[in-house]
């Protein structure tokens, strides 16, 4: 079967796996596997792990929809993670979580000097004075 995981930023996987176990906060944990039933699955908060042949795969995710029929399997989420094992996965999802937090509270402190210094110029321009 199919798998192709995308994110806003693009697609995250995309490759043949054996099976997919879906694990949800809401709806606990299923199996989709080759020939599954037709699914569409809304998830919160969760994790799928890809397997094909003896590798595994976890990928974290955040917000998403997942759709699954004639094996093919589409993820679209809000935000994702991968990695080899669930506890480094969820460790690196923290750690870009925090990073963009940070990124994102710099850019808001930017965005509050510039209006400052936005206002200081119209008022010593006296703008809007006639």
């Amino acid at each position: 079967m199919k798998i192709v995981i995308s994110t806003h930023q693009g697609v995250l996987y995309n490759e043949e796996i054996d099976y997919v176990v879906v694990h949800d906060q809401d709806d606990g944990e299923y199996t989709i596997m080759q020939n599954h039933i037709p699914v569409v699955s809304v998830m919160e908060e969760g994790f799928l792990k890809l397997v094909k042949g003896s590798d595994e795969l976890f990928i974290i995710i955040v917000s998403g929809i997942l759709e699954f029929h004639d094996n093919y399997c589409t993820v679209t989420v809000q935000e994702a993670q991968a990695g080899r094992t669930y506890e480094s996965t969820k460790v690196h999802l923290a750690e870009a979580r925090k990073e963009r937090l940070e990124r994102n509270r710099q850019e808001s402190t930017d965005f509050t000097e510039k209006e400052k210094e936005l206002r200081e110029h119209i008022k010593k321009a006296k703008a809007g004075r006639l």
